[in-house]
């Protein structure tokens, strides 16, 4: 019987008591893992409170986490300054980089000094995915933006996964009185993180404004600072989930949004056209708060529920889970061929 593989995860984003939604789609990446037999350990870059410098004290820690552990294979779980130091060192371990939008797309609405950082973050991921034995991009329109250089062949889309025993149908009603909702409001819900502007919240909002003008009693509900617990209560509660953002790699609150049959009105943004294909009450929508508005008065005048479990199965946190470990196992045969050629090249004093 062959031995779990021991993992060792680099991240920048985590839950903590502080932070508590920042980075559970990670989380709950690793949590999948874990449930599939892999050993995995979580390396955390403490970005958030240490800044950027804690990207140029990493690699000790890391060092000592690899002595430790000697994991059979590094998996950075975000792109940036991040991946390209640890893809940059220790070129013996093999590696996995996984892209998930801003590190490859950049942030285009942010400030200046954020802009320039972005600009770093998104050349280190365009080096960090040429260095990297393994690529994976969360959607198909994200692969498009790895190098033309990258080798395609050590590039896979697997999208993050959630969980279907939490992110289920639940009573409407039940959640709608467990928020303070009124059940007669139309209530469409916003997912806004950090009050990143890349999701453009004024869109939503402006699109919100539109649909009152039409006298629908429409509420714009904010999901940020909500503990992912809650966020089924959520989407059980609300009429719709509007989605605004300028890019995305494979938005986890649609899949989530679909699990527990809520529609979608959003824009053609990462994956998103792909994730609604086919499921009956779900509307693309152009930038523009009338068109939006008119997707939302769709949903509202139908007022049903979407019926997408079968859709959204494929995208379990299980079915993902095995996903990572077949393309670790492929990784880690090729990175063994690759280290054996070099060896003979030597040996013969002749190029790999």
């Amino acid at each position: 019987m062959p031995q779990p593989l021991t993992i060792l995860a680099v991240t920048n984003i985590y839950p903590s008591a502080e932070r508590p939604t920042l980075g559970v789609f990670v989380e709950q990446q690793v949590k999948g893992l874990r449930e599939i037999g892999l050993q995995v350990k979580v390396f955390y870059v403490n970005r958030a409170e240490r800044g950027m410098g804690a990207y140029f004290r990493m690699l000790e820690p890391l060092a000592a986490a690899v002595q430790e552990r000697k994991p059979d294979l590094i998996h950075v779980m975000y792109g940036g300054i991040m991946a390209g130091r640890v893809t940059a060192w220790n070129r013996r371990v093999p590696k996995i980089v996984t892209f998930h939008g801003s590190d490859l797309l950049g942030e285009n609405l942010s400030g200046l000094v954020r802009k320039c950082i972005s600009r770093i973050g998104i050349w280190s991921s365009r080096r960090a995915a040429l260095r990297a034995h393994g690529v994976v991009a969360v959607s198909s329109r994200l692969k498009l933006a790895l190098p033309a250089k990258v080798d395609a062949s050590k590039v896979r889309v697997i999208p993050c996964g959630i969980d279907l025993k939490r992110f289920r149908p639940m009573d409407k009603e039940t959640c709608q009185r467990q928020l303070g909702w009124h059940k007669d409001g139309f209530h469409v819900v916003f997912a806004t993180n950090t009050g990143d502007p890349v999701k453009r919240p004024e869109l939503a909002r402006a699109a919100v404004e539109a649909l009152r003008a039409s006298r629908v009693p429409a509420e714009l509900h904010l999901l940020q600072g909500i503990s992912n617990s809650e966020v089924p209560v959520w989407m059980n509660a609300g009429d719709a989930l509007l989605l605004t953002s300028l890019h995305e790699g494979s938005p986890t609150v649609v899949k989530e949004a679909l699990a527990c049959g809520l529609p979608v009105v959003s824009v053609n943004v990462g994956d998103v056209a792909e994730r609604l294909q086919g499921i009956e009450g779900c509307h693309l929508g152009e930038a523009r708060p009338s068109h939006l508005a008119t997707k939302l008065m769709l949903v509202r005048q139908s007022g049903a529920r979407v019926n997408a479990r079968d859709q959204v199965q494929e995208l379990s946190l299980e079915r993902v889970a095995n996903r990572l470990k077949d393309f670790y196992r492929e990784t880690l045969s090729l990175a063994g061929q690759a280290t054996a050629c070099r060896r003979l090249a030597d040996s013969l004093s002749v190029p790999c």
